[in-house]
């Protein structure tokens, strides 16, 4: 029976269930529920969706489809119904943002939250958000349902989560690392979605939509007066206009001068001069500001990670106003933000937001200008005096020139493979800075991934041998070995796509020669950067490779994390290996201050130094590795 096919019996036992226990399947809902939604969302969707959990009498299905039939024996009583149903919706808004899904209760005006907890649940919070939604589903119906191991996966399988035994590992995991007990924590203020405290949400942006109304109205009246009085030249005349009205007047837009970037220690976004043969268009820029103050309710608004679309509360910075592949096309920078506005022939205008505090000469050196079906062109900055393409997947290939219109717009580039395309090639752009922008700079690699403003690749070879200390030595990823390390790992970069990110690294923090005269590997730290802060970070091991684009074989991942960085320099990875006789042993290694790995759980071994080969039973010893670091210290390697 499809589960929205109930009597109204069950379906009675099914609402008193709710009622009793409310507060309980909430709390279960919001722990499911991806924490990159924010709590105010999250607090309104655990709601909304233990509301919906409520079966329906009949066999008529939901407009919608409704739910999918539930694998295995039906629920027994009407609470376990009820959780069921609010698991699979939770599991449902997994990488989905709720799209499809259904609409969530709407509070205007304020924000609700649960309490703040202590260092503890702040820790777990941080710990849950880099889990899937699977585990932490585990973890709720271990901890809060008090279920057992067979209980719980088999809700899982029930619910439609994937590899339930994975997550159930995962969560005990997430258990054993949580030093106050996961427990106590998960029944705190913090994970409480019932008790809530409120705050004012946008009366900033509020007030400005306001003010940017009057002030659209009140530019309108003054300039028509302006032009009935003999002599006007424009300028308001009576009060001075107030910052929210110079926002929107494209005669208070900053322009900074042609040359400004070759005379300044600030190579930036505000050193770039405004371009473009409608950058003195003033209806065009005109509308451009106000679709920025008061968005249309058609206009289609995307915004890189961590980025604000707040109105401008100042005149922003003109970048470029022109006509690109039949598309009006404004950029303005407010010295935090890049705002594209694109306005396509009989089409609904756009705006794309990407955060940019803290550029330099790399991250501002080129913005996407225009995308089209399979291509995309950059508007380079004035200090660049040359730009080519290379596939970083053909690492011995010659990059090609590319053609950069007077205005700065380049020929169209093409777009890595998309999601799901396979992985044959990966364009990337290649820049040389002018000398005129003081010492000498070598070229650096930008990459497209999806958002306004590309980004920066580099490298770290390996260490010397026998070397210790911090990471260092991080180079531009234009010389053969810095390629030759790309091709392996460009691929992954798909995965990196819509994020926020700033810049990629390689770092190769080891070297280890294979047992049975395997020849050598190198082990890679691929460590991304946001414009926003936190960072993740992903270890290969990369064997001898058959073909230059070899990706390698994952060794672990972690999101929000400080690893491979300057101020994470420790770092290990360990993997099952087959040697060419067909023996499998157990690979690790560790960066320059590793100095001994010790393997514990379904393999022991132990041994000096970074690096260690240890035989195995077979693919997968189920080993824990950790590495000694020299100053007492240790670390625990990176974990799939």
């Amino acid at each position: 029976m499809p589960m929205d096919e109930r009597t109204r019996a069950d379906v009675e036992r099914a609402e008193a269930a709710l009622v009793e226990h409310y507060p309980r399947l909430v709390r279960l809902a919001y722990l499911v529920l991806p924490p990159s939604m924010g709590r105010h969302r999250r607090v309104l969707t655990a709601h909304g969706l233990v509301q919906r959990a409520l079966p329906r009498t009949g066999r008529r299905r939901r407009p919608d489809g409704g739910l999918p039939a539930q694998r295995g024996p039906l629920p027994e009583n009407g609470y376990d119904l009820v959780r069921l149903r609010t698991l699979r919706l939770a599991l449902a808004h997994e990488g989905r943002a709720g799209r499809g899904l259904p609409a969530v209760p709407q509070v205007w005006g304020l924000r609700l939250f649960p309490r703040a907890g202590g260092a503890d649940e702040l820790a777990l919070e941080q710990a849950l958000s880099a889990v899937p939604a699977s585990v932490r589903a585990a973890l709720g119906l271990w901890q809060l349902e008090g279920l057992d191991e067979d209980a719980v996966r088999a809700l899982l399988d029930r619910a439609g989560a994937t590899d339930p035994e994975a997550a159930q590992r995962a969560a005990e995991q997430l258990d054993r690392e949580t030093g106050a007990g996961a427990a106590a924590l998960l029944n705190s203020g913090e994970f409480d979605p019932c008790t809530v405290q409120t705050r004012p949400t946008d009366l900033l942006r509020r007030r400005q939509r306001l003010r940017a109304a009057v002030a659209l109205a009140a530019v309108a009246a003054i300039g028509a007066v302006v032009a009935a009085v003999p002599g006007g030249d424009g300028d308001p005349v009576g009060r001075p206009a107030t910052p929210a009205e110079q926002a929107l007047d494209p005669a208070k837009l900053l322009r900074t001068r042609n040359e400004q970037w070759s005379d300044t220690a600030r190579v930036d976004f505000t050193a770039w001069p405004a371009r473009g043969r409608q950058a003195g268009d003033r209806e065009l820029l005109g509308r451009a500001l106000r679709v920025w103050a008061a968005p249309p309710a058609d206009a289609r608004i995307t915004a890189s990670a961590g980025t604000s679309t707040r109105p401008p509360d100042h005149p922003p910075q003109l970048l470029y106003a022109g006509l690109i592949d039949n598309v009006m096309v404004v950029v303005l920078h407010d010295g935090e933000r890049l705002v594209r506005y694109a306005e396509p022939e009989d089409a609904t205008p756009t705006l794309h937001f990407a955060r940019v505090d803290d550029a330099d000469l790399t991250t501002g050196a080129a913005l996407v200008i225009g995308r089209g079906n399979g291509w995309m062109r950059y508007l380079l900055a004035p200090w660049i005096s040359d730009v080519a393409v290379r596939d970083l997947l053909a690492p011995g290939a010659p990059p090609h020139g590319l053609h950069v219109a007077p205005d700065g717009v380049t020929d169209r580039i093409p777009l890595p493979p998309p999601a799901g395309g396979g992985c044959g090639h990966w364009p990337v752009a290649q820049f040389r800075p002018s000398t005129r922008i003081g010492a000498p700079a070598p070229p650096f690699l930008l990459a497209d991934l999806n958002d306004l403003v590309p980004v920066h690749l580099t490298y770290v070879p390996p260490p010397p041998a026998g070397a210790a200390g911090p990471v260092a030595g991080q180079r531009e990823a234009t010389d053969p070995a810095a390629l030759a390390t790309w091709a392996r790992t460009a691929c992954g970069l798909g995965a990196l796509r819509g994020a926020g990110v700033r810049s990629v690294g390689n770092w190769a923090f080891a070297v280890q020669r294979l047992p049975e005269d395997g020849g050598s590997a190198t082990w890679v730290c691929t460590r991304a950067d946001t414009w926003r802060g936190p960072g993740s970070a992903t270890v290969r091991f990369l064997p001898p490779a058959v073909r230059p684009g070899d990706p390698g074989r994952i060794a672990g991942r972690s999101d929000g994390t400080a690893a491979c960085s300057r101020f994470g320099p420790h770092v290990v990875g360990d993997v099952p290996w087959r040697s060419p006789s067909g023996k499998w042993y157990l690979l690790a290694a560790g960066s320059p201050d590793v100095d001994g790995l010790d393997a514990t759980g379904g393999l022991r071994a132990t041994g000096k130094g970074p690096a260690l080969a240890a035989p195995a039973p077979g693919p997968a010893p189920a080993a824990e590795v950790v590495g000694r670091l020299r100053n007492g210290g240790s670390v625990r390697a990176f974990r799939p």
